[in-house]
């Protein structure tokens, strides 16, 4: 299974892409959670949604800054 790819992030609007980041969290919360009781049967998906995790950081980051910019270029 290949890693996701940012372009399918960028196309997501501020509501959606923060509603993502939430659920993954989550997903990684439960993964941690499987781990420790013993229960986990992929363990790759820790990879997977780490990435996908920092992929969606890095696009609301990639927002917050470019807002800032045009707000910086207003006044």
């Amino acid at each position: 299974m290949p890693l996701p790819k940012i372009d399918e992030v960028r196309d997501l609007s501020d509501q959606e892409l923060g509603d993502r980041i939430v659920e993954t969290k989550k997903e990684l919360f439960q993964l941690r959670f499987q781990k420790a009781t013993g229960k986990m049967e992929k363990p790759h998906q820790f990879k997977h949604l780490r990435h996908r995790l920092s992929q969606l950081l890095t696009i609301e980051r990639e927002r917050q800054l470019a807002a800032s910019a045009t707000d910086a270029t207003e006044e």
